[in-house]
């Protein structure tokens, strides 16, 4: 009978690879009386069968942080619990077959070294000379990592067991969680079953949900969303092959392939572009260790081109078939944090296939976060709370997880929408778009008009890392914007209602502006933490003495509504999602006001509506409230409009704009335009690492209030002083492009990289976002330097400013 105790601080459910490093890494902090659960013995879900590919550049800086983490860690298990992890740094390659591939490497290989990941470059015959099995007649060429890794998945989690054992923990193996007990958004203990009849009761403070492809059902019983789906994942190991040695890991993202040299073997692994979800209705009760049936029909096209590309397999017989099962996300990112519908609740499961290079960062970032009631740094790439409600539906998973496991290797262009499970979410203009040609890209399941199709024009993406088929099309939307009217659909943005006696209280310590505004008046503001870093990035609007609308971006509304809902504490007021109750329209450009009065009898002057202020106005024969604020940088308003009479107003408008040249606009074109006018975009140019400060977001907050979360932080920075500058860059040569994350080269030096980036179409030239390290620094000091930005691999001299490039004093916005 297994011996567990009645009660513990923390109870973790999953014995994979990240249950025990979650346990290992919350030993390491000092927690007692942390309990891990694995329902049947310690790597027998997927940990066991991994690849153990265990590479240092991730797609951000953080997520970099934690894979160079990662590989550290195992490189001192060994030592530290005399179990041998296996780990040894062979070097990666990466080869490229198309020159789009070539540069997506060279770009990544930029990135790399704005992260301090060491990188080199390779032609052809170098990638060759690296690995001397490779046919080479179509590569383009690659990267080499030199310090890139492989390991024993298996002994790597055992060896993170030992060592949350050697502090304290309890892994118990053989034993399920059946149900989990809750208080309202606290879970208060977790009821277990063992295998041998036995059962029990665990009374916890904290439950971490660590079942990998079961994390879908343990978060069901735990009351929270965990949206993940099992697909098959294939992979041969061939006979040994006759004087073999040590290999680089090599992978070859254009056929879907990796390669690892094993012990005098060679693995071959695929990540197939129509992928196999599996168990779709549920996990067979008896999964321990278990294969999939073999699917070699499935598993061919990948062996025929492997064949080629390593012609020593044609001779190797094929010693291992297999298959097994790895659990996938919506976005292909993992799910880790404080789950939004809990307090107690954490999460960290969905790893996509890279759950062993993921698994000690994630534990020690997760452990960090439980251990101080805050993100050690920005984790908003995998935070849980990124996750819709909807996307827990099992239809939705499956059809999401065809396309999300071949996503891994397939060309990760700029703007590359997911092809499946869409449609989920329309905005109540989406088919008045449609029959205008929008094209349709998706984020949180919201489907948005991106661009518009010219008549003609086939509307749809053709992907490139250079100009894409819409790069005029939006130009042509940005300058409609800049010199004449345009319109776009923002229903997606999230609308949360805060009402209540105490509204105005709660905003005004919840929130860095002053709310203590008449109705109608709009404040732009952010919601801060402890340490004055940037939770949230919303406007505010008081509707009434007792209610106010937040708006937030569609992407992190869930988000933004827990962290006000987890810090109400007393506070009288109500917190509701009302997104989908209204359209919003936006009209934008010197001609805005025009279009609105030829459809409206209202006062849109400055006299009746200045800047930042939303009145009740007509429209047509239905009724909006307009907004006069602006993410594009010119005069405009935001038409909130009632979901039922959404039709009306955007034919109205849309039927009055045509005598003035109005266009139709989408997402795309209110990026070009707000990266010239140096807005902040949350999430890429501000997180919650970011302090307000040095953001340069200082002017919302209102530091004469008596009491904000966050106001020591940004009074500390003020006397302090900064150390880093948000800065705004536009090349000097109009042709690159930028996206994000290009190397910053101050005085020859890299010191950052870009936070985002985009075409600035008006002032003719790529632009972007950026931090500058200043301590001790003026302002003057930091514009005095010569400024590059490292264009996959080419330096491009750029101009920089701290005030916006474009409409420095927003002359044009208050017109």
């Amino acid at each position: 009978m297994p011996d567990l105790p009645s009660q513990a601080r923390v109870v973790i459910i999953g014995g994979g690879v990240i249950g025990c490093s979650v346990a290992y890494h919350l030993t390491k902090l000092g927690w007692k009386d942390v309990v891990l659960l694995e329902r049947k013995q310690l790597t027998s879900g997927t940990t066991w069968h991994a690849a153990g590919l265990i590479a240092q550049l991730r797609a951000t800086a953080n997520m970099t942080k934690l894979a160079k983490y990662s590989q550290e860690l195992y490189g001192n298990l060994e030592a530290e619990t005399g179990v041998a992890t296996g780990f040894k740094r062979v070097g990666s390659i990466t080869a490229a077959l198309t020159s789009e591939r070539l540069e997506e490497l060279r770009r990544q290989a930029a990135m790399a070294r704005a992260f301090g990941v060491e990188v080199e470059e390779a032609s052809p015959d170098e990638i060759k000379g690296r690995y001397e099995h490779l046919n080479i007649e179509d590569v383009t060429g690659g990267v080499y990592l030199p310090l890139d890794g492989q390991g024993d998945p298996a002994n790597i989690a055992l060896a993170l067991a030992k060592g949350a054992r050697q502090g304290g923990a309890k892994v118990q193996e053989r034993v399920a969680v059946t149900h989990i007990a809750r208080d309202v958004r606290r879970v208060t203990g977790v009821d277990w079953q063992g295998e041998d009849g036995s059962s029990g009761h665990i009374a916890c403070d904290h439950v971490v949900n660590c079942a990998g492809m079961w994390g879908h059902e343990v978060g069901r019983m735990a009351g929270v969303n965990v949206p993940l789906q099992a697909c098959e994942h294939f992979y041969i190991v061939t006979e040994a092959i006759t004087g073999l040695q040590q290999l680089p890991v090599l992978r070859v993202p254009d056929e879907c392939a990796y390669y690892k040299e094993d012990a005098g073997k060679m693995l071959l692994g695929a990540f197939e572009p129509n992928a196999k979800p599996w168990a779709v209705d549920g996990i067979p009760k008896d999964f321990e260790f278990d294969q999939l049936p073999e699917d070699f029909d499935h598993f061919e096209p990948i062996l025929e081109a492997a064949v080629n590309r390593m012609p020593m397999l044609a001779e190797a017989g094929i010693h291992t078939f297999f298959n097994g099962p790895e659990s996938f996300t919506p976005d292909d990112a993992y799910h880790l944090g404080l789950a939004p519908e809990m307090d107690n609740v954490w999460v960290a499961c969905g790893f996509n296939s890279i759950g062993i290079q993921s698994a000690g960062g994630a534990g020690m970032a997760l452990a960090q976060w439980m251990q101080d009631g805050a993100k050690p740094f920005d984790l908003g790439d995998v935070d849980i709370s990124r996750m819709q409600p909807f996307m827990g539906n099992k239809t939705y998973l499956a059809a999401r997880s065809t396309e999300t496991l071949g996503l891994l290797y397939a060309d990760h262009f700029p703007y590359r929408q997911k092809a499946t499970a869409r449609g989920v979410r329309r905005t109540p203009f989406h088919s008045h778009l449609i029959e205008r040609g929008a094209v349709m890209g998706e984020l949180a399941g919201w489907e948005r008009a991106n661009w518009f199709a010219r008549a003609g024009q086939t509307p749809e993406y053709e992907y490139s890392w250079s100009r894409q088929n819409f790069f005029d099309n939006v130009r042509e939307e940005h300058m409609a914007v800049r010199e004449n009217v345009g319109m776009y659909d923002m229903s997606s943005f999230g609308k949360i209602r805060v009402e209540g006696r105490d509204a105005e209280a709660f905003l005004n310590y919840v929130g860095g502006g002053n709310y203590s505004v008449p109705n109608g008046k709009i404040v732009y503001t952010q919601f801060l933490n402890d340490r004055g870093g940037i939770e949230a990035d919303v406007t505010v609007t008081r509707l009434t003495e007792t209610a106010y609308l937040v708006v937030t971006p569609a992407a992190t509304r869930l988000a933004d509504q827990t962290w006000m809902q987890r810090n109400v504490g007393d506070f009288n007021v109500v917190i509701t999602d009302v997104t989908a109750g209204e359209g919003v329209l936006a009209v934008m450009g010197p001609r805005a006001r025009d279009l609105l009065n030829a459809v409206s009898p209202a006062d849109l002057s400055n006299e009746v509506n200045p800047f930042g202020t939303a009145q009740e106005i007509e429209i047509g024969m239905g009724q909006a409230r307009i907004h006069r604020v602006t993410y594009v940088g010119e005069l405009g308003w935001e038409v909130y409009v009632s979901a039922d009479q959404c039709g009306h107003v955007f034919e109205t408008l849309h039927d009055a704009g045509q005598g003035m040249g109005l266009k139709l606009c989408g997402m795309h074109m209110m990026d070009t335009c707000r990266i010239e006018k140096g807005f902040r975009h949350f999430g890429h140019d501000i997180t919650c690492e970011d302090h307000v400060l040095e953001a340069g977001l200082g002017f919302a907050v209102k530091k004469d209030k008596p009491s904000f979360i966050g106001r020591d932080a940004v009074l500390r920075k003020q006397d302090e002083g900064l150390d880093t500058r948000m800065v705004q860059f536009k090349l000097t040569d109009p042709e690159p492009l930028l996206y994000h994350n290009e190397p910053i080269v101050r005085d020859g030096q890299i010191v950052g990289y870009l936070s985002s980036g985009a075409y600035g179409h008006a002032l003719g030239g790529a632009m972007g976002l950026g931090y500058v390290p200043c301590k001790g620094q003026t302002a003057a000091d930091v514009l005095a330097s010569g400024y590059e930005i490292d264009v996959a691999g080419t330096r491009v001299k750029a101009e920089v400013s701290l005030k916006p490039m474009y409409d420095p004093k927003s002359d044009r916005v208050k017109a």
